[in-house]
């Protein structure tokens, strides 16, 4: 037999001749269906190829190092700027007291009037400075060092930096009563002009990645011993009506996730916004009690977004720490964080929960009135993956099961339909 002779008898696919083919009616109208469902399947399977979803990972977090920023927007519409501090520590053993750098405090007006802004700016209540005094002037200390960073070593030759030669040595400054650069910036007076003011603080942090807190209390801090102080002397004793109301507008743990990454993250599990990955924005607490603690235990989960492509996109540049105009703002991966919080509020005077109906609840007496924020690092990561629904060897399977089986069908339908008219005609002429 000639080699093609062998091939002929494989032939799954047997030929009819054009005389012994009959075209019906019903035929067509069961080709033209069949053509629309398969046209139907057939974009269904190319929407499944295209669809882009997000795949979760959950995975031990490796770094080392690192560190991690905090971006804040919070209201305090009964505190003025000059006594509100923001302090910044962790168990590693740094101390940022008094942070300014990266932090803007925006005056606010009286609670009454609204608390609109009134000024844009880290707090300068000290306008009247040593720049156009006498080059010979040294101011006193008086008794306490003078601090590291003065204008002119060995000298306090402003009211900041008597304040600040009181905190070295951990005594308390008051309204600067005797103090003669103090009574030159006319100190006590700017106080008493904004005790009814309130302030907000806005901007970002850079931390070490390890267990630590930052909190807002009023006064100067200082360190005593092995002890974090507050001078409480102007907090207590002025007549403003000062207390810890706040509102968090936003505070989130690193980048800000784009709008289209949380559209694509609402597949994971439902509706899906920033406030799941930012839980306090929005938060409101009042209170008329000036000695007044409000605790947030903040549990931070590092979280990735890989999107489609991002290794051929992961940005070449060697620097260790980017700005934070552009930091996530790329189209590689973006590393921010997730966070829980569970909140605890009390009255540093002690007391119960009587008025909330749980008297069995005693607090203790103690403490610093403040707004304080304990965050605890997860030692796990979450990385949410962008990936393909389908890939492209499952798009053709799917591909020729839709054409395949829609002809299946399609020809036993026929059959059946030609058939079924066949034995009612036998019966209408026999």
């Amino acid at each position: 037999m000639p080699p093609k002779g062998r091939f002929t008898r494989l032939d799954a696919f047997q030929k009819t001749v054009e005389d012994a083919t009959l075209r019906t009616t019903s035929g067509g109208i069961v080709t033209i269906v069949s053509l629309l469902v398969m046209l139907w399947l057939v974009w269904g399977e190319w929407s499944d190829w295209t669809k882009i979803i997000v795949r979760p990972e959950l995975i031990v977090d490796k770094g080392r190092g690192e560190r991690m920023e905090i971006h804040m927007n919070i209201s305090f519409p009964r505190i003025p700027c000059e006594l509100l501090t923001l302090d910044v520590m962790d168990v590693s053993g740094d101390i940022q007291t008094g942070v300014v750098h990266g932090i803007n405090k925006v005056r606010l007006s009286p609670e009454a009037e609204g608390s609109k802004v009134l000024e844009v700016k880290a707090l300068d209540l000290h306008a009247d400075d040593a720049i156009h005094m006498d080059p010979e002037y040294c101011g006193e200390c008086y008794g306490a060092p003078s601090p590291e960073g003065a204008t002119k070593p060995g000298c306090c030759n402003t009211c900041d930096e008597v304040r600040e030669a009181y905190a070295s040595v951990s005594w308390s400054f008051g309204r600067g009563e005797g103090v003669e650069q103090c009574q030159r910036e006319h100190y006590a007076e700017h106080l008493d002009s904004q005790r009814a003011e309130g302030c907000r603080i806005e901007g970002g942090i850079r931390v070490n990645k390890v267990v630590g807190n930052f909190h807002f209390a009023p006064g100067k801090s200082f360190s005593n011993g092995n002890m974090h102080v507050h001078d409480l002397e102007n907090y207590f004793k002025d007549e403003g009506g000062h207390s810890f109301t706040h509102t968090i507008h936003s505070l989130r743990f690193g980048p800000q996730m784009p709008d289209h990454m949380i559209k694509r993250l609402g597949g994971i599990g439902g509706a899906w916004t920033n406030h799941h990955l930012n839980p306090l924005d929005g938060t409101e607490q009042k209170t008329l009690e000036k000695a007044y603690n409000y605790m947030y235990f903040v549990k931070v989960v590092s979280t990735a977004y890989l999107p489609l492509g991002w290794e051929r996109k992961k940005s070449t540049s060697s620097n260790d720490e980017p700005s934070w105009s552009t930091l996530g703002d790329n189209t590689g991966s973006i590393e921010t964080h997730q966070y829980s919080v569970t909140k605890h509020e009390r009255s540093v005077q002690g007391g119960t929960d009587a008025h909330e109906g749980h008297g069995e609840r005693l607090h203790a007496r103690g403490g610093i009135p403040g707004v304080f924020f304990s965050y605890d690092i997860s030692p796990m990561k979450v990385i949410n993956r962008e990936v393909r629904a389908k890939t492209f060897s499952g798009f053709l399977v799917g591909l020729c099961s839709v054409i395949g089986g829609t002809l299946t069908v399609a020809a036993a339908v026929d059959r059946a339909v030609y058939e079924g008219a066949q034995k009612v005609k036998k019966l209408h002429t026999g």
